[in-house]
Protein backbone atom coordinates (compact mmCIF):
# COMPACT_ATOMS: atom_id res chain seq x y z
CA UNK A 1 0.00 0.00 0.00
CA UNK A 2 1.33 3.37 -0.65
CA UNK A 3 -0.30 7.24 -1.04
CA UNK A 4 0.37 8.92 -5.06
CA UNK A 5 1.97 11.69 -4.12
CA UNK A 6 1.66 14.95 -6.23
CA UNK A 7 4.73 14.89 -8.81
CA UNK A 8 6.81 18.49 -9.75
CA UNK A 9 6.17 20.23 -6.77
CA UNK A 10 8.56 22.56 -5.24
CA UNK A 11 8.54 21.36 -1.21
CA UNK A 12 8.00 17.67 -0.32
CA UNK A 13 6.50 18.40 2.98
CA UNK A 14 4.71 21.89 4.62
CA UNK A 15 4.46 22.59 8.26
CA UNK A 16 2.32 25.75 9.88
CA UNK A 17 3.43 26.09 13.13
CA UNK A 18 4.33 28.37 16.06
CA UNK A 19 7.55 29.01 16.96
CA UNK A 20 9.08 29.37 20.31
CA UNK A 21 12.22 28.50 22.43
CA UNK A 22 12.85 26.09 25.12
CA UNK A 23 15.04 26.73 28.26
CA UNK A 24 16.51 24.02 30.36
CA UNK A 25 18.91 23.84 33.13
CA UNK A 26 21.87 22.06 32.01
CA UNK A 27 23.39 18.89 34.15
CA UNK A 28 19.49 17.47 34.14
CA UNK A 29 19.02 19.80 36.98
CA UNK A 30 15.37 20.77 37.88
CA UNK A 31 14.08 24.62 37.12
CA UNK A 32 14.00 25.87 40.36
CA UNK A 33 17.42 25.11 41.60
CA UNK A 34 19.58 25.95 38.29
CA UNK A 35 21.34 29.23 37.74
CA UNK A 36 22.61 28.13 34.17
CA UNK A 37 20.32 27.38 31.32
CA UNK A 38 20.66 26.33 27.43
CA UNK A 39 18.18 28.00 25.51
CA UNK A 40 17.04 26.72 21.93
CA UNK A 41 14.31 26.93 18.89
CA UNK A 42 11.53 24.54 19.05
CA UNK A 43 8.53 23.47 18.05
CA UNK A 44 6.40 20.45 17.80
CA UNK A 45 5.95 21.02 13.89
CA UNK A 46 9.24 21.61 12.81
CA UNK A 47 10.33 19.07 15.32
CA UNK A 48 8.24 16.57 12.90
CA UNK A 49 9.25 18.55 9.08
CA UNK A 50 13.19 18.15 10.80
CA UNK A 51 13.52 14.45 9.95
CA UNK A 52 12.64 15.18 6.31
CA UNK A 53 14.65 18.37 6.18
CA UNK A 54 18.11 16.84 7.47
CA UNK A 55 18.00 14.02 5.03
CA UNK A 56 17.69 15.96 1.79
CA UNK A 57 13.80 16.74 1.43
CA UNK A 58 12.60 20.22 0.68
CA UNK A 59 10.50 21.60 3.50
CA UNK A 60 8.64 24.59 4.31
CA UNK A 61 7.27 26.42 7.55
CA UNK A 62 4.25 28.83 7.56
CA UNK A 63 4.49 31.16 10.74
CA UNK A 64 4.62 34.47 11.87
CA UNK A 65 7.28 36.53 13.51
CA UNK A 66 7.88 39.30 15.86
CA UNK A 67 8.83 42.22 13.90
CA UNK A 68 12.70 43.14 15.27
CA UNK A 69 12.70 40.71 17.98
CA UNK A 70 15.89 38.79 18.56
CA UNK A 71 14.13 35.97 19.17
CA UNK A 72 12.79 35.70 15.57
CA UNK A 73 16.03 36.51 14.56
CA UNK A 74 17.27 33.20 16.13
CA UNK A 75 14.93 31.75 15.21
CA UNK A 76 14.75 32.15 11.56
CA UNK A 77 18.43 31.32 11.54
CA UNK A 78 17.73 27.90 13.41
CA UNK A 79 15.18 27.13 10.65
CA UNK A 80 18.24 28.03 7.55
CA UNK A 81 20.45 25.84 9.92
CA UNK A 82 17.85 22.63 9.52
CA UNK A 83 17.66 23.58 5.95
CA UNK A 84 13.83 24.54 5.88
CA UNK A 85 12.46 27.33 4.05
CA UNK A 86 9.86 29.93 5.52
CA UNK A 87 7.68 32.53 5.39
CA UNK A 88 4.92 34.34 7.51
CA UNK A 89 4.03 38.13 8.77
CA UNK A 90 6.43 40.22 10.94
CA UNK A 91 4.32 41.57 13.69
CA UNK A 92 4.98 44.66 15.80
CA UNK A 93 5.48 44.05 18.96
CA UNK A 94 3.61 46.48 20.04
CA UNK A 95 5.28 47.63 23.27
CA UNK A 96 7.06 45.52 25.97
CA UNK A 97 3.67 44.12 26.63
CA UNK A 98 2.46 43.05 23.33
CA UNK A 99 3.65 40.07 21.29
CA UNK A 100 6.60 37.39 21.39
CA UNK A 101 7.53 34.03 20.50
CA UNK A 102 6.53 31.43 23.25
CA UNK A 103 8.47 30.27 26.08
CA UNK A 104 8.98 26.31 26.89
CA UNK A 105 10.52 26.00 30.08
CA UNK A 106 11.45 22.69 30.87
CA UNK A 107 14.18 20.43 32.86
CA UNK A 108 14.86 17.08 31.37
CA UNK A 109 14.53 15.09 34.97
CA UNK A 110 16.85 11.95 36.08
CA UNK A 111 16.19 8.49 37.49
CA UNK A 112 13.71 8.92 39.41
CA UNK A 113 12.82 12.37 39.20
CA UNK A 114 10.55 12.92 36.23
CA UNK A 115 10.59 15.95 34.08
CA UNK A 116 8.38 18.83 34.53
CA UNK A 117 7.25 21.22 31.82
CA UNK A 118 6.32 25.09 32.00
CA UNK A 119 4.42 26.63 29.00
CA UNK A 120 4.58 30.61 29.07
CA UNK A 121 2.91 31.52 26.01
CA UNK A 122 0.98 34.72 27.25
CA UNK A 123 1.19 37.01 23.59
CA UNK A 124 2.24 34.31 21.93
CA UNK A 125 2.63 35.71 18.38
CA UNK A 126 1.55 32.37 16.66
CA UNK A 127 -2.53 32.99 17.64
CA UNK A 128 -2.29 35.34 15.05
CA UNK A 129 -1.39 33.02 12.04
CA UNK A 130 -3.99 33.81 9.29
CA UNK A 131 -5.10 32.65 5.96
CA UNK A 132 -4.88 36.19 4.82
CA UNK A 133 -1.56 36.38 5.16
CA UNK A 134 -0.15 33.38 2.91
CA UNK A 135 -1.21 33.52 -0.89
CA UNK A 136 -2.45 29.69 -1.03
CA UNK A 137 -2.70 29.34 -4.69
CA UNK A 138 1.20 30.43 -5.01
CA UNK A 139 1.61 27.99 -2.15
CA UNK A 140 -0.15 24.97 -3.02
CA UNK A 141 -1.27 25.31 -6.94
CA UNK A 142 2.42 27.10 -8.23
CA UNK A 143 4.78 26.16 -6.16
CA UNK A 144 3.58 22.63 -5.15
CA UNK A 145 3.36 20.88 -1.94
CA UNK A 146 3.45 17.06 -1.98
CA UNK A 147 2.37 16.65 1.67
CA UNK A 148 0.92 18.75 4.36
CA UNK A 149 1.35 18.30 8.09
CA UNK A 150 -0.94 19.87 10.73
CA UNK A 151 -0.81 19.52 14.34
CA UNK A 152 -3.96 19.94 16.54
CA UNK A 153 -1.63 22.40 19.17
CA UNK A 154 -1.30 24.57 16.15
CA UNK A 155 -5.47 24.00 15.29
CA UNK A 156 -6.30 24.66 18.83
CA UNK A 157 -4.25 27.47 19.76
CA UNK A 158 -6.58 30.42 19.10
CA UNK A 159 -9.76 31.00 16.70
CA UNK A 160 -7.55 32.02 14.03
CA UNK A 161 -5.59 29.32 14.17
CA UNK A 162 -8.73 27.09 13.71
CA UNK A 163 -9.76 29.02 10.94
CA UNK A 164 -5.79 28.75 9.46
CA UNK A 165 -5.51 25.36 9.61
CA UNK A 166 -8.49 24.42 8.11
CA UNK A 167 -8.22 26.79 5.25
CA UNK A 168 -4.80 24.69 4.85
CA UNK A 169 -6.16 21.25 5.07
CA UNK A 170 -9.45 22.54 2.18
CA UNK A 171 -6.50 24.04 -0.07
CA UNK A 172 -4.72 20.91 0.45
CA UNK A 173 -7.11 18.71 -0.81
CA UNK A 174 -8.60 20.95 -3.46
CA UNK A 175 -4.67 20.87 -5.42
CA UNK A 176 -3.81 17.23 -4.49
CA UNK A 177 -1.80 17.50 -1.93
CA UNK A 178 -2.04 14.35 0.99
CA UNK A 179 -2.83 15.50 4.20
CA UNK A 180 -1.17 14.53 7.61
CA UNK A 181 -3.16 15.23 11.03
CA UNK A 182 -1.53 14.99 14.46
CA UNK A 183 -4.44 15.60 17.19
CA UNK A 184 -2.46 16.47 20.05
CA UNK A 185 -5.80 17.03 22.42
CA UNK A 186 -4.73 19.96 24.77
CA UNK A 187 -7.46 20.02 27.56
CA UNK A 188 -6.21 23.76 28.18
CA UNK A 189 -6.85 24.64 24.61
CA UNK A 190 -9.78 23.32 24.30
CA UNK A 191 -11.46 24.97 27.37
CA UNK A 192 -14.92 26.60 26.63
CA UNK A 193 -14.03 25.83 22.76
CA UNK A 194 -15.60 21.96 22.72
CA UNK A 195 -18.15 22.32 20.25
CA UNK A 196 -16.07 24.51 18.00
CA UNK A 197 -13.02 22.45 18.02
CA UNK A 198 -14.71 19.41 17.12
CA UNK A 199 -16.21 20.63 14.44
CA UNK A 200 -13.27 21.85 13.27
CA UNK A 201 -10.90 18.76 14.45
CA UNK A 202 -13.98 16.21 12.72
CA UNK A 203 -13.50 18.60 8.96
CA UNK A 204 -9.66 18.29 9.08
CA UNK A 205 -9.70 14.66 9.88
CA UNK A 206 -12.34 14.00 7.12
CA UNK A 207 -10.30 15.77 4.59
CA UNK A 208 -6.46 13.79 6.13
CA UNK A 209 -4.94 10.78 4.47
CA UNK A 210 -2.93 10.06 7.53
CA UNK A 211 -4.09 10.22 11.22
CA UNK A 212 -2.09 10.04 14.46
CA UNK A 213 -3.38 10.16 17.77
CA UNK A 214 -3.72 8.30 21.16
CA UNK A 215 -6.66 6.91 22.41
CA UNK A 216 -7.18 9.90 24.30
CA UNK A 217 -7.10 12.28 21.59
CA UNK A 218 -9.28 10.33 19.76
CA UNK A 219 -11.74 9.99 22.11
CA UNK A 220 -11.65 13.81 23.43
CA UNK A 221 -10.71 15.25 19.63
CA UNK A 222 -12.90 13.33 17.26
CA UNK A 223 -15.77 11.64 19.65
CA UNK A 224 -14.85 8.18 19.54
CA UNK A 225 -15.25 5.49 21.83
CA UNK A 226 -12.12 4.31 23.24
CA UNK A 227 -10.31 0.83 23.94
CA UNK A 228 -10.58 -1.14 26.67
CA UNK A 229 -8.03 -0.58 29.78
CA UNK A 230 -5.27 -3.18 28.89
CA UNK A 231 -3.55 -2.92 32.31
CA UNK A 232 -0.30 -4.67 32.11
CA UNK A 233 -1.02 -6.26 29.39
CA UNK A 234 1.02 -4.71 26.01
CA UNK A 235 -1.32 -6.90 23.92
CA UNK A 236 -4.11 -6.18 25.50
CA UNK A 237 -3.05 -2.16 24.85
CA UNK A 238 -2.26 -3.12 20.99
CA UNK A 239 -5.69 -4.79 20.35
CA UNK A 240 -7.42 -2.39 22.08
CA UNK A 241 -5.92 0.41 20.07
CA UNK A 242 -6.84 -1.59 17.02
CA UNK A 243 -10.34 -1.99 17.77
CA UNK A 244 -10.48 1.49 18.37
CA UNK A 245 -8.69 2.04 15.01
CA UNK A 246 -11.45 0.42 13.51
CA UNK A 247 -14.02 2.54 14.31
CA UNK A 248 -12.18 5.75 13.29
CA UNK A 249 -11.72 4.09 10.12
CA UNK A 250 -15.63 3.89 10.12
CA UNK A 251 -15.89 7.10 10.97
CA UNK A 252 -13.36 8.53 8.02
CA UNK A 253 -13.63 6.66 5.42
CA UNK A 254 -11.11 8.58 3.42
CA UNK A 255 -8.25 8.32 6.15
CA UNK A 256 -5.93 5.68 5.12
CA UNK A 257 -3.13 5.63 7.69
CA UNK A 258 -3.37 5.76 11.24
CA UNK A 259 -0.17 5.25 13.72
CA UNK A 260 0.58 5.83 17.35
CA UNK A 261 3.59 5.11 19.43
CA UNK A 262 3.61 2.65 22.74
CA UNK A 263 5.69 3.65 25.41
CA UNK A 264 6.42 2.66 28.70
CA UNK A 265 8.69 4.36 31.20
CA UNK A 266 10.87 2.03 33.42
CA UNK A 267 12.03 5.54 34.61
CA UNK A 268 13.30 8.66 33.10
CA UNK A 269 16.59 7.12 31.38
CA UNK A 270 15.33 3.79 30.41
CA UNK A 271 12.00 3.33 28.61
CA UNK A 272 10.09 0.63 26.52
CA UNK A 273 9.44 2.44 22.89
CA UNK A 274 6.92 0.45 19.89
CA UNK A 275 4.57 1.71 17.49
CA UNK A 276 1.50 0.50 15.66
CA UNK A 277 0.87 1.40 12.21
CA UNK A 278 -2.29 0.53 9.81
CA UNK A 279 -2.09 1.21 6.50
CA UNK A 280 -5.01 0.48 4.50
CA UNK A 281 -6.36 -2.93 5.38
CA UNK A 282 -2.50 -4.09 6.69
CA UNK A 283 -1.30 -3.70 10.62
CA UNK A 284 2.22 -3.47 11.72
CA UNK A 285 3.50 -3.11 15.53
CA UNK A 286 6.32 -2.60 16.90
CA UNK A 287 6.37 -4.64 19.86
CA UNK A 288 8.23 -2.13 22.73
CA UNK A 289 11.91 -2.12 22.94
CA UNK A 290 14.01 -1.04 25.50
CA UNK A 291 15.95 2.23 24.61
CA UNK A 292 18.17 4.58 26.71
CA UNK A 293 16.63 8.61 26.93
CA UNK A 294 18.40 11.78 26.98
CA UNK A 295 15.24 13.96 26.83
CA UNK A 296 12.01 12.32 26.03
CA UNK A 297 10.75 15.78 24.68
CA UNK A 298 9.97 15.32 20.99
CA UNK A 299 10.29 11.76 20.81
CA UNK A 300 7.00 11.24 19.78
CA UNK A 301 7.91 14.25 16.94
CA UNK A 302 10.06 12.28 15.63
CA UNK A 303 8.45 9.28 15.02
CA UNK A 304 5.79 11.23 13.28
CA UNK A 305 8.82 12.82 11.42
CA UNK A 306 10.30 9.20 10.10
CA UNK A 307 6.66 8.15 9.19
CA UNK A 308 6.33 10.64 6.72
CA UNK A 309 10.07 10.73 5.09
CA UNK A 310 8.96 6.73 4.14
CA UNK A 311 5.71 7.90 3.19
CA UNK A 312 7.29 10.60 1.22
CA UNK A 313 10.40 8.21 -0.01
CA UNK A 314 7.62 5.74 -1.33
CA UNK A 315 8.93 2.91 0.93
CA UNK A 316 6.34 -0.09 1.89
CA UNK A 317 4.46 0.84 4.86
CA UNK A 318 6.84 -1.99 6.97
CA UNK A 319 9.30 0.28 6.10
CA UNK A 320 7.79 3.36 7.58
CA UNK A 321 7.02 2.17 11.30
CA UNK A 322 10.78 0.67 11.45
CA UNK A 323 11.98 3.98 10.55
CA UNK A 324 9.85 5.94 12.30
CA UNK A 325 10.55 3.29 15.27
CA UNK A 326 14.34 4.69 15.05
CA UNK A 327 13.57 8.32 14.79
CA UNK A 328 12.00 8.19 17.40
CA UNK A 329 14.25 6.97 19.73
CA UNK A 330 16.81 8.96 17.78
CA UNK A 331 15.29 12.31 19.31
CA UNK A 332 15.37 11.07 22.79
CA UNK A 333 19.17 11.29 22.38
CA UNK A 334 19.42 14.92 21.39
CA UNK A 335 18.96 17.99 23.42
CA UNK A 336 17.42 19.87 21.12
CA UNK A 337 13.65 18.49 20.62
CA UNK A 338 14.64 17.98 17.36
CA UNK A 339 16.38 14.04 15.92
CA UNK A 340 19.24 15.54 13.63
CA UNK A 341 20.01 12.89 11.02
CA UNK A 342 22.76 12.73 9.32
CA UNK A 343 22.03 10.00 6.90
CA UNK A 344 19.24 7.15 6.53
CA UNK A 345 22.00 4.43 7.31
CA UNK A 346 22.16 6.03 10.89
CA UNK A 347 18.92 5.80 11.36
CA UNK A 348 18.67 2.05 10.54
CA UNK A 349 21.78 1.16 12.49
CA UNK A 350 19.46 2.79 15.64
CA UNK A 351 16.23 -0.13 14.53
CA UNK A 352 19.00 -2.80 14.33
CA UNK A 353 20.52 -2.04 17.81
CA UNK A 354 23.96 -1.43 15.90
CA UNK A 355 25.65 1.37 18.13
CA UNK A 356 29.42 0.02 16.94
CA UNK A 357 31.77 2.93 16.14
CA UNK A 358 31.24 3.87 12.54
CA UNK A 359 35.05 4.58 11.30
Amino acid sequence: MSLQLREDCTYALLVPTSMGVRITPVNRQPVYSSDTFMMHVTSAETNVASISSYLGLPVKVLTAFVKGSPIARLIKDNLASRHMDYEGPEVDQGGPWGYRHQFNIADSGYGSRGPRVHNDRAGEVGRTLNVKDFDLERIFGQEGVQLIHLSGLIAALSPETSTFCLELARAAKKYGTRVSFDLNYRASFWENREDELHGVFTEIASLSDVLIGNEEDYQLSLGIKGPQAGGTDINADIRGFQEMIGRVKEAFPNTSVFANTLREVVDVNSHLWGAILLAGEQWHVVEPRPITVLDRIGGGDGFVGGLLYGLLRGWEPEKWIQFAWATGAMATTFLTDYAQPVDEQQVWSIWQGNARVQR
